[in-house]
This record gives structure tokens, sequence and C-alpha cells, in this order.
């Protein structure tokens, strides 16, 4: 697949463990210390070991000054996309722009209904997640006329109030991996965040799944260039090694920028819970990784 153009973009993943409380605020302040553009937390609002994913992001943005926020990625059938809209935006404004957003479909159906959410089947999920969206940005289009309305099976409004808009235009981007799933992100979403040890086959999955999305997009009339693609990745840095992401940061880097030309993906987050790991990829694996790219674009 192509190369989409994209500023390359570094985040990290952090567990947002509810003990020590404080743990996942000290890692996103480390990962702004290190230069990272992005912190992001799974949501599991049903696993009582972990903090509110909401709650921590706010109490991160309070404590942090640049780095951008991002769930990744909001369980959407225990979080109702109308206060969620508001949500975010009250959180952008108040951060000066630094929210973005991310949703999931949903997963762990027996844990969500333990928690009072509907149990959805796939095609139910998806069309839940593409009412969502229209939910979402009528919200945060306070310059559309009247009240929002919008007649969904999962969700839906009738007469809401439009606003606050945010600071920023929040994008949105889908965790996906499903042919149905990838299409709506082609036709509706601002980008894509699928996990690598989730692709059914590592990075040989992205060609496929990437044109799922671009077939879409066309079919929608919107360039598949516009649609960024994250991918969340795992891995080990030591001084030598030969494996995907397992090695010194100069391998690193040139994976991550391989990655970034060959399949389009522009933004690297580092699942990690270890200070010194987020360190090397914000000040080492970060700079070298768009030196690599800048010059590779330059030929």
């Amino acid at each position: 697949m192509p190369d989409y153009g994209h500023e390359p973009i570094f985040g990290c993943f952090v567990t947002p463990a509810a003990q020590p409380p404080q743990r996942p605020v000290e890692l996103s302040v480390v990962a702004e210390q290190a230069g990272l553009d992005l912190v992001t937390y799974q949501d599991h609002p049903y696993q009582s070991a972990f903090q509110d994913t909401w709650t921590l992001m706010s109490f991160v943005a309070a404590r942090t000054q640049r780095i951008r926020i991002c769930a990744n990625v909001l369980n959407l059938p225990l979080r109702p996309p109308s206060v969620l809209a508001r949500a975010a935006a009250s959180l952008d404004l108040l951060s000066d722009g630094r929210v973005e957003m991310g949703l999931g479909a949903g997963a762990f159906w027996d844990a969500i209904a333990a928690m009072g959410g509907r149990r959805l089947e796939p095609r139910q999920a998806l069309q839940g997640l593409e009412e969502a969206i229209a939910i979402m940005r009528g919200i945060w289009a306070v310059d559309e006329p009247g009240v929002l309305r919008v007649d969904g099976g999962y969700h839906h409004v009738d007469g809401a109030k439009r606003g606050p808009a945010p600071a920023h235009p929040i994008p949105i981007r889908i965790g996906a991996y499903k042919p149905r799933m990838l299409r709506l992100i082609g036709r509706l979403a601002d980008g894509w965040i699928p996990g690598l040890p989730n692709l059914p086959d590592g990075l040989a999955s992205l060609p496929a799944m990437n044109e799922h999305i671009d077939d879409a997009a066309t079919t929608a009339n919107r360039d598949p260039a516009a649609i960024t693609r994250y991918l969340n990745i795992t891995g080990q840095f030591r001084t030598t090694g030969t494996g995907l992401f397992d090695g010194p940061p100069q391998q690193w880097a040139e994976q991550v920028a391989e990655i970034a030309l060959t399949h389009g993906t522009s933004g690297f987050i580092l699942a990690s819970d270890d200070p010194g790991a987020l360190e090397l990829f914000g000040s080492e694996v970060a700079p070298r990784a768009r030196e690599i790219i800048a010059g590779e674009r330059k030929r």
C-alpha cells in the first residue's frame, strides 16, 4: 500500500490500573517528558482492576501540558454517545485541544451485559457505531441549524441541543478488524487503530485491510489518504535483536519507517508500562524514524 504522506505520530498505550492509582498518571507524565505525541488507555468499564478511563484522561489532562490524550478504544455499548460527545468537547476545551476520540463497537459481551449494557450481534454493533458517530458529530456541529435528531435503532437523540463545540475538530478513530467494520471506517471515520498482536497475519494483514478502507472511501467520494492509520505495537529494547520491535532503538526506527512507507501507517503507539521503554521510544526511536521517513520522501 502507498505512503499516505501523514506526519509520523508516536504515542503510548498505558494500562489504567487502579492500584496504585497514580501510576498511569506518572507514566503519562513520563511520556510527555520523553517527547511522545499521544498517550492512550484501554477502556473496559467492567474491569474492576482498572480505573474509569474517562476520569483518568481528565486527570491526566490536568497534569500535562502538551501531550494529546485518547482512549484506545472507548467501549461504546457502555458510553452513551450524546453524553460522550459533550464530555469530549468539554475536555478538549479544558485541555486546549488535546483530545482525540477512539471508539470500539464492543466486545466481551458477557461482561458488558453484566454492567447493564445491551448485548449486540456484529451487525447490530456496526449499526450502533454508525449511529454513534452521527450523534457525536451532530453534537459538535454547533453551526448546523436546529436541534439534533438521529433516529437510530441502538443510539438515538430526538431534539438534543448542539454544543459545546470542541476546541478543535476531534478526530474519530475506530479499533476494528473485520471487513464490514473496515468499510465503515472508509465511509465515515477519520482513522483506524488496530493492534499489531491482533492482526491475523501480522503486518502481512495490512494490505488487504487497508484496501477495504480505501475502496469504501473511494466509493463514498472520500480521499483514502485523509484516513490516518495508527498501529498499537509491543516490543522489547535490548542491545541486539533480530525480530520486529526486538532490539536497539535504531533498529526500531528503521522498522517503523519501513512500515510507514510501505503500509501508510503514520501512528505508532507502544503498549508499555515501563518508563524506560517510553523514554527510549520518545527520545530515540521517534526522532530517528522521522528522519528516515523524511529522507525517503525527498528521494
